[in-house]
């Protein structure tokens, strides 16, 4: 007898199975990632690191980040990307959102304080999940 495999179901698009499904990212690019560990984006990258994630620094002025040898681009990463992770002004964010599509990110989060209409839209267009203006620590850890 052959029975018929369940298939997925749709991707849920509701904020709470997006943000469920980005908090489980393992590969995340950080862009806008300092190397001064008194900023916001260095905490934050220490914690993912400190979770199991792997980090991919993503900032033209460093060279590396928590031992992590840094990029200047999106671009030049090697290998699947799960989540870019931004920690740069809105009027950056739509460029952004169109280097995460161009390298098949899965997702792509701005964080705290940070929202783009933009962004928003590329994100839509190109099917990657989309969070804004919340903090990708804050969100592991209330689902941890």
């Amino acid at each position: 007898m052959n029975e018929a495999r369940p298939q997925p179901g749709p991707k849920s698009n509701d904020d709470r199975a997006v943000i469920a499904r980005l908090v489980n990212a393992n590969r995340i690019a950080v862009v806008g990632l300092s190397d001064d560990p008194s900023r916001t984006s260095y905490a934050i990258a220490a914690y993912l690191v400190s979770v199991g994630k792997e980090i991919i620094p993503v900032n033209p002025h460093v060279d590396h980040v928590l031992g992590v040898k840094a990029v200047g681009s999106l671009a030049e990463i090697d290998g699947p990307v799960d989540l870019v992770d931004v920690f740069r002004r809105p009027e950056f964010c739509g460029e952004i959102a169109r280097q995460a599509a161009a390298i098949g990110a899965k997702g792509l989060w701005l964080q705290l304080g940070i929202a783009s209409n933009e962004a928003r839209d590329v994100a839509a267009k190109a099917g990657i999940d989309y969070v804004e203006n919340r903090c990708l620590m804050v969100e592991h850890r209330l689902r941890s």
